[in-house]
């Protein structure tokens, strides 16, 4: 059991019941090798007779279930509980410019099954909804697995989103989509409750539900896409801003989207014009030649990709120290092409940086989740706000 991440405390009153069950649930999620009930109550601060109870109703609805023992040294071996993974599914969509992905998690983030298929081009936010909706129930269909499980949807979306109408408005990726009802749209079709989020803030939460970040509560995930972002965690609570738009800093870093940097690479005559893309997929694969062009020793290749980690760089340590943060995640669709570059740079220019702090090593890392993280965030969105524990849950009416 890490011993860094310090676990919710549970409060001991009758009429929180839903709350103390959240803190139980994810003290289990935790340690994947499970928790006796003894380590519960350590673990949370709750009573024995409340844990109990607790761990009770959990192995009655499903939740969890008892896994096996443990010596504690003397007396009889303490039974071990744990997440029951297959009792409950979360659905996860990615809206990328370039591809929309769909992946089926258990409740420990595992995947169950995935998909994926070309973002339309052509300026039609319609046919893509309704393709999107083909997918997810066909997902569904072919995983075997029973509708009634299923918690719900996430959808994890370029910015800007209106969260609270469940709205993506005009995504500078996504050209033709205005105001586009993609929440509303979705629970009509596939009659499951939805979320929706920014891919960014998605992304975060995957890395801390089942990702690299999952034993610190501190931490900020740099996204690399079509465009950036940047999800910020802090007390293990994701930071959305006034709007839910928070992380937005692609405008910050000049030459931050996959564009920009291929239109250098073009001006500077190591991709011809040919390559100037006509839209995100095009993008993606001038980037992907730039990238050969820089593996194979071209000068100028690298140093175009050098320098977009060297502004990235100090960027992430003026912000992990805005937020205290004690790791870096690295991640996004194109950072498998980017990662051998970045982290020859990155972790040097954080660990130099004047601005982050000495009190605590700043560790630098990449997602575990691969280039999934995004959808796998949006189905994150789903188990964290059904499972875990929401602080907001305590406020009085």
């Amino acid at each position: 059991m890490d011993k860094r991440l310090p676990m919710r405390r549970g409060t001991n009153l009758p009429r929180m019941g839903d709350f103390n069950e959240s803190v139980v649930l994810d003290a289990i999620r935790r340690v994947p090798d499970g928790l006796s009930r003894v380590e519960v109550v350590a673990a949370t601060g709750l009573s024995a007779q409340t844990v109990s109870n607790i761990c009770r109703r959990l192995i009655d609805t499903g939740l969890a279930r008892e896994a096996g023992t443990r010596s504690s040294g003397s007396g009889q071996p303490r039974r071990l509980l744990r997440i029951n993974a297959g009792a409950r599914y979360a659905i996860g969509v990615h809206l990328d410019p370039a591809v929309v992905t769909f992946v089926l998690l258990d409740l420990l983030g595992n995947t169950v099954a995935r998909a994926q298929r070309p973002t339309p081009e052509a300026a039609d936010p319609d046919h893509t909804l309704v393709e999107m909706s083909e997918s997810i129930n066909a997902l569904v269909r072919d995983a075997g697995v029973a509708r009634e499980k299923i918690l719900g949807l996430g959808i994890a979306a370029p910015g800007p989103v209106d969260v609270a109408s469940g709205l993506v408005i005009a995504p500078p990726e996504l050209a033709g989509w205005g105001r586009v009802r993609l929440r509303d749209h979705l629970a009509g079709t596939t009659g499951l409750p939805v979320l929706l989020d920014k891919d960014v803030i998605a992304a975060a939460v995957a890395e801390r539900w089942a990702g690299a970040a999952r034993n610190t509560g501190n931490f900020l995930f740099f996204y690399l896409g079509t465009g950036s972002g940047m999800g910020l965690v802090v007390d293990d609570v994701v930071l959305r801003g006034f709007s839910g738009n928070a992380g937005e800093v692609g405008g910050l870093y000049a030459a931050c989207t996959t564009n920009a940097l291929v239109a250098e690479a073009i001006e500077h005559g190591v991709l011809g014009p040919e390559f100037k893309p006509a839209g995100p997929r095009d993008a993606e694969q001038s980037l992907r030649q730039l990238c050969r062009h820089a593996a194979s020793g071209n000068v100028t290749a690298g140093e175009i990709i050098d320098r977009w980690a060297v502004r990235v760089g100090r960027g992430v340590s003026a912000a992990a120290t805005l937020v205290d943060a004690e790791m870096i995640v690295f991640g996004g669709p194109i950072w498998p092409l980017l990662a051998e570059r970045f982290t020859a740079i990155v972790p040097g220019i954080v660990e130099s940086s004047p601005f982050v702090e000495r009190i605590h090593p700043t560790v630098v890392t990449q997602t575990a989740l691969g280039i999934d993280v995004g959808a796998i965030g949006a189905a994150c969105l789903v188990l964290d706000q059904t499972l875990s524990v929401q602080p907001q849950s305590l406020l009085l009416g």
